[in-house]
């Protein structure tokens, strides 16, 4: 399956960044007592879900969520499987706000080994890629964690991900391989001279037709990926908050020319369920145009 052109130059070359929408089952909870719904206002996984849904969905048809700052946005599969009034949600983000849609592949982390998290085994990722593919999606996330510079760690990491990257271009779709250098690591800076060298080592191994994808944290030394982004299998690389404050994730990435944003904490940072729409949009679009700027700088 050939991938749509359109969406592919806007990921190469577009001015902006790409929104992660992608929250799970395990960070629903804290992503919706962010903004302002606790606990005790649902009952059950079903009702969680339906108001982070109402969350995404507010965000999405928001007036400044559109392709002129927004080029990509990273779902959750329960997302994907959505509506938005009336229309799937991969359909929507595209056809009616021209921002590219992403899914969120993985299904968690396996315990803590030589300072890394693999990704758990997905048994099911051909038929979820397949899905994905009918409904429209450009590409996918798979999230690992590095929590210390240790080269075997993070050779397995990078090794992993890029297993799955395979399985992914082969269904027609680009992989965003994330493997996150947590920002509380005490060794995150050697962790990043690694990671930089076994990415690249494994980028090197990639055929012409395989593109993908980097989500990386935001490094200690400036443009340290800057070789990976310039490398002819490598579509954009895109940086993650990682818990930075909005603030200091823009500071960081200004630093970083060949990096755009993937936030998504710092994408909804002072939103409120019980805000007006007016509000609500403001601040959502103060958030874009941080992110934004701090973009293109």
């Amino acid at each position: 399956m050939a991938l749509n052109a359109a969406q592919k130059a806007q990921m190469e070359s577009g001015k902006g960044f790409i929104a992660a929408l992608d929250q799970s089952g395990g960070s629903t909870p804290k992503a919706l007592s962010l903004y302002g719904v606790e606990p005790s206002d649902y009952n059950g996984d079903a009702e969680m879900f339906q108001a982070m849904h109402d969350m995404r969905a507010r965000i999405i048809l928001a007036d400044a969520f559109t392709s002129e700052k927004v080029i990509g946005a990273i779902l959750f599969e329960r997302t994907m499987d959505g509506e938005i009034n009336g229309k799937p949600v991969a359909q929507l983000l595209w056809e009616d706000r021209g921002v590219v849609p992403f899914l969120k592949i993985d299904k968690g982390l396996e315990d803590e080994a030589n300072g890394v998290q693999v990704l758990k085994p997905m048994p099911e990722l051909d038929g979820l890629l397949s899905r994905a593919a009918q409904a429209g999606i450009f590409g996918t996330k798979e999230r690992s964690v590095i929590h210390a510079a240790d080269e075997a760690g993070i050779e397995a990491v990078v090794a992993q991900q890029f297993d799955v990257a395979r399985q992914v271009c082969a269904a027609g779709l680009v992989p965003i391989i994330e493997p996150e250098v947590n920002i509380q690591s005490q060794t995150k800076a050697e962790a990043e001279e690694m990671l930089a060298s076994a990415l690249m080592r494994h980028v090197e191994t990639l055929t012409a037709d395989q593109i993908v994808m980097l989500k990386l944290t935001l490094p200690e030394k400036a443009g340290i990926y800057d070789a990976l982004a310039d490398h002819a299998n490598v579509l954009r690389v895109v940086a993650l908050s990682g818990g930075y404050s909005t603030d200091e994730a823009c500071a960081r990435l200004g630093r970083n020319t060949k990096m755009i944003a993937s936030f998504s904490r710092a994408l909804t940072e002072g939103l409120n369920v019980k805000m007006t729409d007016d509000g609500f949009n403001a601040a959502l679009g103060a958030n874009i145009g941080k992110i934004y700027d701090a973009s293109v700088a």
